[in-house]
């Protein structure tokens, strides 16, 4: 690889706000805020929308949108046919 192009890697924990979740990893990403974590040292906090704690898929909440409206719907259309 050349050097000088690539972006510094380092510790950062990302926090998942709504889930209330961090976890420290490696990434290129800076943030403004800083977190002392578990180990005492503190690293640069990167707030995340949405994360593997808290999606549906991942957490196996799955949420039911007007299901009852569409396989209605679907009945009357091809009650006939």
């Amino acid at each position: 690889m050349r050097t000088g192009i690539h972006p510094e890697l380092r510790p950062v924990v990302f926090r998942d706000r709504a889930a209330g979740f961090s976890f420290l990893t490696r990434s290129t990403m800076t943030g403004d805020k800083t977190v002392t974590w578990e180990d005492g040292r503190t690293y640069p906090l990167v707030d995340v929308e949405i994360s593997s704690a808290g999606h549906p898929f991942y957490t196996g909440d799955t949420r039911v949108v007007d299901t009852a409206g569409r396989v209605e719907r679907f009945r009357r259309r091809y009650r006939d046919r």
